[in-house]
């Protein structure tokens, strides 16, 4: 199995950033894609951002232009670097990992956005 550990959420003002990591451990050579979901209370879990083993990335039309997912292989570590962080930014955010047959999941990391 994956086990995938956040840090980085907290408080920050309007228009701050932050940084979130996600160091995997365990069966970390099954996996392919990488990734960061959101969900805030009362709303559905929504896409993030993702990236391939290949560095390939897709991210949702609300953060395209503010957040940047990367990974450091060796390090087994996915980042997702959150700049202009607006209100509607408040939720918390998932890690996620995928292998071919299984989707791995995060604690979870509380990120909230204030003016």
């Amino acid at each position: 199995q994956v086990q995938l550990v956040e840090s980085g959420g907290g408080l920050v003002q309007a228009g701050g950033s932050l940084r979130l990591s996600c160091a995997a451990s365990g069966s970390i050579f099954s996996i392919n894609n990488m990734g960061w979901y959101r969900q805030a209370p009362g709303k559905q879990r929504e896409l993030v951002a993702t990236i391939t083993s290949g560095g390939s990335t897709n991210y949702a039309n609300s953060v395209k232009r503010r957040f940047t997912i990367s990974r450091d292989n060796a390090k087994n570590t996915v980042y997702l670097q959150m700049n202009s962080l607006k209100f509607e930014d408040t939720a918390v955010y998932y890690c996620n990992a995928g292998t071919y047959r299984l989707v791995y999941w995060g604690q979870g990391t509380q990120v909230t956005v204030s003016s």
